[in-house]
């Protein structure tokens, strides 16, 4: 049967066989995905993205021979990848936000509903990020704690109102498409003050614009506006 283009091909990365079965289960083809291929641990992610077409990474974040991160922080070396959405039974800090900085687009818990999980799936193959709102906040603040600031980033002071606008609403979460209908314009134009956004301060996704506009004030701890 051949692959409809309106669905998602995901490569799942696990090393259990029953986590494997029940994300399967879940990401249906009924629900618009495809598992396009699976790995068992993260020395096996190259090869399955080489040998086949890829729209989403999902991959646990703890397996016996390359962990998670770096298995993400080895994808991003390589360049323009598919995405990757972290997925971990464990609410650890540390590790969530190690995974950010590795690269991921986002992370979710595996005690989520599979409603969440679909649409983080949805999200983060879309182009956008997924931050799991249950440990955003402590994740963020971790993250915060173990970055190292470039002095040379250009400040929020230097965005445009409109920019601003735009950045706030990816730092509550929004997609091209909310944002674009919030404030009554294209996506086309979202998209266009996103890589201007990016280009500003210096910043590489929108996790990390997520990040930017925490740390600065643009958005509150809980993802509404200040």
């Amino acid at each position: 049967m051949t692959v409809s283009e309106a669905e998602t091909r995901v490569l799942l990365v696990d090393d259990q066989e029953l986590v494997r079965s029940g994300l399967r289960r879940i990401l249906r083809r009924r629900a618009g995905f495809v598992i396009a291929a699976e790995c068992s641990d993260g020395d096996e992610v190259p090869a399955a993205i080489t040998a086949h077409e890829i729209d989403i990474v999902v991959l646990d974040l703890r397996m016996k021979r390359i962990d998670g991160i770096e298995a993400t922080r080895r994808l991003r070396a390589r360049g323009d990848l598919p995405p990757v959405l972290a997925l971990t039974t464990f609410d650890d800090d540390e590790l969530l936000s190690g995974v950010l900085r590795a690269g991921a687009a986002g992370f979710v818990l595996k005690d989520s509903p599979a409603e969440d999980l679909i649409r983080a799936v949805r999200t983060v193959a879309a182009g956008d990020s997924w931050l799991d709102p249950t440990v955003t906040a402590r994740v963020l603040a971790t993250y915060r704690r173990a970055a190292h600031p470039d002095p040379a980033t250009t400040p929020a002071a230097q965005l445009t109102t409109r920019e601003r606008d735009v950045l706030q609403a990816i730092g509550c979460g929004q997609t091209n498409t909310e944002i674009a209908e919030s404030l009554v314009i294209s996506e086309v134009t979202v998209k266009s003050h996103i890589g201007r956004i990016f280009a500003k301060l210096d910043l590489r996704d929108r996790a990390a614009a997520i990040v930017y506009a925490y740390d600065h004030g643009i958005v509150s701890p809980r993802g509404h506006l200040p």
